[in-house]
């Protein structure tokens, strides 16, 4: 399990290990400088790996009571079926801590500045859409790829026969981790799919997300 580096001043929540080691393996492909076990007096932010939707949405408020040297706040977060209702419950928490929030968030990932706090919200895959970390996984499968279309057709085949035992609000779990066994090392976990370049970082959305992270972190 990965450890945490607290970081007083910058801080970005995420809700598990998969989004901890996706967000560290983005940092070093496009040079932001995250702060990591390797290098833990570098880097300008610490990601840190919430265990779950529910601690993390707590945690939230008593960050902003516990330390007046927060200056960067990020918080990323599945939409899973609700979009709507996962950006309304960030809403509120942020409405009570005492900011201004647009009604619905921005295609572009929200960043909100209070005197010298600065605070972000991305919703996966893409603050538009109903999904998780997985979809904007799978946004980053190369356009001319041909096994995913052969991957998503086998999955449809299995729901047919329903022998999947997957339940289908994760099938972008089944999706991205099925083209994953099949790469030149099966079974690569997200994040060093990055890595190893099976993923490409060209996407619009990914571009739109560092730029995010970027102007929230180091601008």
């Amino acid at each position: 399990m990965a450890k945490v580096i607290d970081h007083p001043n910058s801080l970005l929540l995420v809700e598990g290990i998969d989004d901890f080691h996706v967000i560290h393996s983005l940092c070093k492909q496009f040079n932001i400088p995250v702060r990591n076990l390797e290098d833990p007096k570098g880097g300008k932010f610490s990601v840190k790996d919430c265990k779950g939707i529910n601690l993390l949405l707590e945690q939230i408020p008593v960050l902003f009571k516990g330390s007046n040297q927060l200056q960067s706040l990020g918080i990323i977060v599945d939409a899973d079926i609700d979009l709507i209702t996962r950006w309304e419950s960030i809403k509120n928490i942020l409405q009570k801590i005492g900011f201004v929030l647009p009604y619905t968030l921005p295609a572009t990932g929200l960043i909100i500045k209070s005197k010298e706090l600065k605070v972000g919200v991305w919703i996966m895959p893409n603050n538009n859409l109903n999904g998780m970390l997985e979809d904007f996984m799978s946004f980053l499968v190369p356009p001319d790829d041909k096994l995913l279309p052969i991957i998503k057709a086998n999955l449809i085949d299995i729901e047919l026969l329903n022998l999947n035992n997957y339940s289908l609000i994760h099938k972008s779990k089944a999706i991205i981790h099925s083209w994953l066994a099949v790469q030149e090392v099966p079974g690569t976990p997200l994040g060093q799919s990055i890595t190893r370049r099976y993923l490409t970082t060209d996407d619009e959305t990914c571009n739109q997300f560092i730029t995010w992270m970027d102007e929230l972190f180091c601008k």
